[in-house]
């Protein structure tokens, strides 16, 4: 029999995220299915939210890969490409590219064909990753507009604190003011901006992890704004120990039992994805019914606390995110974030779409 692990993807959840995006913003929608669809499958993922007009992702062979499975949409390369040898290929399957820096315009010279080329041109605004700094835009811009590579262009930034109480003001003025002597389709929105800031939608909204079912809001539940959980990591306990008062468990023996107790051992651990630093105290459920575990996530096992749970033994179901869990509070706990657990899913774990 195959241990009891596995991320059951329910891609009826991805069709509904997509549609609360449809009732969020009119705007175009780029889908951003990049990192693996943010470990749920490129292509599963890519099927579920056909409906989108454009997919966003970072690798040229999932754009390939995209491409060879039948999707017509707009797919972009979110960083663009790196070398003068990757346009042809950029050129032969149609990708729009982002341009962030002027050495991809200097490489524009080696792409093949004539007045084709898609391009989404980086304002920075603020975060200060990638893009065209404010006094660079105007020159930048106006090499592009005349390059006869280029056939379309449109003007997108990223916002860095859409999700926390900063806002977007600031960085929305800069790129406003710099975008308005251009009459280019725009976009600024990741999920943060689309749901809370209906002034950033413009042409193209760009939602990430709202598709998968996660609020990018620490304050708002998922539940809240409507979305619907994507994957849900499941396994079941295989082992019982029954604790003395002051014994501990696992490695640095980082729990110590205050009193007799019963403590369930998980088939999960860091090795399928499971955050190691994630501490006594993060949320699971047993049987549907919520616990913690107990000290230090080994490699392919954690450990629960039954001690409210005298139903529960080995072979009992195990949520550790998903229905009924949402990862947003698991990665709370844990001191990280839920796109991180999402993608930090291995390839050990057996995936059940559906």
């Amino acid at each position: 029999m195959p241990r009891p692990i596995q991320a059951r993807i329910d891609l009826s959840a991805l069709e509904c995220n997509l549609q609360v995006v449809r009732r969020a913003s009119s705007a175009r929608i780029m889908a951003v299915i990049k990192a693996d669809a943010y470990g749920h499958g490129l292509l599963r993922a890519a099927e579920a939210l056909n409906e989108a007009e454009g997919f966003a992702l970072l690798d040229i062979r999932d754009a390939i890969c995209l491409r060879d499975a039948g999707f017509s949409q707009t797919i972009l390369l979110l960083e663009g490409f790196f070398t003068p040898d990757d346009l042809p290929l950029v050129a032969e399957y149609d990708l729009a590219c982002v341009i962030h820096n002027q050495q991809q315009i200097d490489m524009l010279d080696a792409y093949p064909s004539r007045g084709s080329l898609e391009v989404w041109f980086k304002v920075g605004s603020g975060m200060n990753r990638l893009g065209f700094a404010p006094d660079k835009v105007s020159a930048a811009l106006e090499r592009l507009k005349a390059h006869p590579a280029v056939r379309d262009i449109t003007l997108m930034t990223h916002f860095a604190h859409a999700d926390e109480s900063t806002g977007v003001a600031a960085q929305l003025d800069v790129f406003n003011e710099l975008a308005a002597p251009y009459r280019m389709p725009r976009s600024l929105a990741n999920s943060a901006a689309l749901l809370r800031y209906p002034a950033t939608h413009a042409d193209w909204v760009r939602p990430g992890i709202m598709l998968y079912g996660a609020s990018p809001f620490v304050e708002i539940s998922a539940q809240q704004l409507g979305l619907q959980p994507v994957m849900t990591l499941q396994s079941r306990i295989i082992a019982v120990q029954e604790l003395r008062a002051g014994e501990t468990i696992g490695y640095g023996g980082l729990f110590r039992a205050e009193a007799p107790m019963r403590v369930g051992v998980v088939a999960c651990g860091y090795a399928d994805g499971y955050p190691r630093h994630a501490p006594t105290g993060t949320p699971v459920l047993i049987d549907g019914q919520r616990t913690r575990t107990l000290g230090r996530i080994s490699m392919d096992m954690l450990t629960v606390d039954l001690s409210a749970l005298s139903a529960a033994d080995v072979g009992s179901s195990v949520t550790l995110w998903g229905e009924g869990l949402p990862v947003e509070q698991v990665a709370h706990v844990a001191g990280t974030i839920s796109y991180e657990l999402l993608c930090a899913l291995t390839a050990r774990v057996p995936i059940v779409a559906n």
